[in-house]
């Protein structure tokens, strides 16, 4: 039996080798950390996230996640808080990503770690290395990405911080970018961080960055007061594609899985999701003999409207005016966020395993 070779064994790599282990086909994964590691994200598991976590058998409260059933928006002395139409989780990639890895390999799956993958070789079928582009098959974006710095630190926060953080995510908004703030596993805080690279170098970068919107934002600074930082240095990355879908091509021998099909804004909350989505929807695909093109124009079909609907909130919610008039609207509304939530996902039907129901 040939082997299906996975690049990548992060959200969606680990979760297709679950699946085609399950199935009974011979799959090798190569990982390039050889250990666990930490990845740029803002680790929220929203509604479709955990129905696919449930299919692999994989319970995200078990490892430990944070329950989240609200929303909290502040723009400096703004805030305004609203009810999400779901449950979703707070778990970091350092423990879900390896506790898919485990799982994959307790299902017959064969991981290989410490194999770095610099360019595509022929017996390569799904390419899921995240936000790392491989020489040969590098995405295809048809205009060039924002200059933006993502941000990432956990914290250990004082216990009257840490218990309002309690069951909900708050999206800090600035100048030039947002915030977000939520409680993950063992009482830790993952803080995200966007922002254009230019109003980075005007708070004087990465060094001054959280000292100079703590100055801004009184709510902002409250939180971090007292706060230990729990990684020697913060996980950077910059210009990510956000908007991008790959584009169907005849012949292609590849099913790109995760961030290597497409890349939602991280205000929408749903990037996990997706991964999960592609991942499980490529297996579907592989194992009925059906091309990658075919996939990808199925995916396409999935998630090319809420990445679009979530590209327009994002843009809207960076520039001081969205800011603004968003958080009135959701003051005078607060179903909207209820409504952006379902508007920017992966529709229910669309799910596997759920077709035909609604949630």
């Amino acid at each position: 039996m040939t082997a299906l070779v996975i690049a990548g064994g992060g959200l969606a790599g680990a979760a297709a080798a679950c699946e085609l282990a399950r199935a009974g086909a011979k799959v090798v994964v190569l990982e390039r950390s050889t250990e666990p590691s930490h990845k740029i994200c803002g680790e929220f598991l929203s509604t479709e996230a955990q129905h696919y976590l449930g299919r692999l058998g994989v319970d995200p409260l078990a490892l430990g996640g944070h329950l989240i059933d609200r929303v909290r928006l502040v723009r400096r002395a703004d805030i305004v808080e609203a009810q999400l139409p779901f449950r979703g989780v707070g778990l970091s990639r350092f423990v879900l990503d390896e506790a898919l890895l485990d799982h994959a390999t307790a299902v017959g799956a064969e991981v290989r770690r410490g194999v770095t993958v610099g360019e595509i070789s022929a017996d390569i079928r799904f390419l899921a290395t995240g936000k790392h582009d491989l020489r040969g098959v590098r995405r295809e974006t048809r205009e060039e990405p924002e200059d933006l710095v993502g941000f990432k630190m956990y914290l250990r926060l004082q216990s009257a911080q840490l218990a309002a953080l309690a069951g909900v995510v708050e999206v800090v908004l600035f100048d030039g970018g947002y915030a977000g703030l939520q409680r993950v596993e063992d009482g830790r805080v993952n803080l995200c961080l966007l922002i254009h690279r230019r109003r980075l170098a005007e708070l004087g970068g990465i060094g001054e960055l959280l000292a100079a919107l703590s100055r801004e934002n009184l709510h902002l600074r409250g939180r971090l007061e007292g706060a230990e930082r729990l990684l020697s240095r913060p996980l950077t990355i910059a210009r990510v594609p956000y908007g991008f879908v790959h584009q169907a091509q005849e012949g292609e021998t590849l099913f790109r899985l995760g961030d290597q099909a497409c890349v939602i804004p991280s205000f929408s909350g749903d990037g996990m999701s997706m991964a999960l989505h592609s991942a499980a929807l490529a297996v579907r695909f592989q194992l009925a003999g059906a091309s990658p093109a075919t996939f990808h124009r199925q995916l396409r079909r999935d998630v090319e409207r809420p990445i679009r609907r979530a590209m327009q909130l994002y843009r809207f919610g960076r520039s001081v005016a969205g800011q603004i008039i968003l958080l009135r609207a959701v003051r005078l509304w607060p179903g909207l966020l209820r409504q952006v939530a379902h508007a920017t996902r992966v529709p229910s039907e669309a799910w596997l395993g759920n077709e035909g129901s609604e949630q």
